[in-house]
């Protein structure tokens, strides 16, 4: 009993106090309608993964053979508010890969270098505001016309950082949930009166 004690205090304050890794991995084909993505911690540990596919009216992400989600377009902005992030998530790593079409074609050089500018020019302001975030872009020409992204993202945080984060947002809601009970309860008094 006195082992798993010492061993699950010990998990505890390496869990809480401890930098944790969370990576996503993305690749997104744009002319195939598809984008593949994974969520692990330290590179190894898979929390999930899946793929997406654009439609009309939203975005249809499939997390395994028989669970689908759907994210209407006009819900994704009232969603990502729901889930901001705090300061305490920090980006540590971004890589991209992009791969486009025209490797023959004047446009295609164009764009090419275009894209390599912009991101030069971003990566350079980002640098300047988190000088300790991995940065890397690459843009590849091909024959065929295509448009291809590939992502390698890590933010890391540790275990304090995640509980402080979820007892803000169950503060906030109490908080919203007593404002409401109380404009209820007025309302109601001034009926009855």
């Amino acid at each position: 009993m006195g082992e798993f004690f010492v061993y699950s205090t010990f998990a505890g304050f390496v869990l809480t106090f401890f930098p944790v890794f969370l990576w996503l991995d993305a690749y997104v084909d744009a002319r195939g309608n598809r984008a593949w993505f994974s969520f692990s911690a330290y590179r190894f540990m898979k929390i999930f993964g899946g793929y997406g596919q654009l439609d009309k009216e939203g975005i249809a992400v499939h997390i395994t053979k028989k669970t689908a989600l759907f994210l209407p377009f006009d819900k994704l902005g009232d969603m990502r508010k729901k889930f901001e992030i705090t300061k305490g998530f920090q980006l540590w790593k971004f890589h991209q890969t992009v791969e486009i079409g025209g490797a023959e074609n004047v446009y295609g050089v164009l764009v090419a270098a275009g894209i390599q500018s912009f991101a030069g020019g971003a990566f350079a302001y980002l640098r300047t505001k988190h000088p300790f975030v991995s940065l890397k872009n690459c843009t590849l020409l091909a024959e065929d016309p295509c448009l291809k992204l590939s992502f390698e993202n890590a933010v890391i945080f540790n275990g304090f950082v995640l509980g402080m984060a979820i007892t803000k947002k169950l503060l906030e809601a109490l908080i919203n949930w007593i404002r409401k009970k109380r404009l209820t309860a007025s309302w109601k008094k001034q009926r009855s009166s």
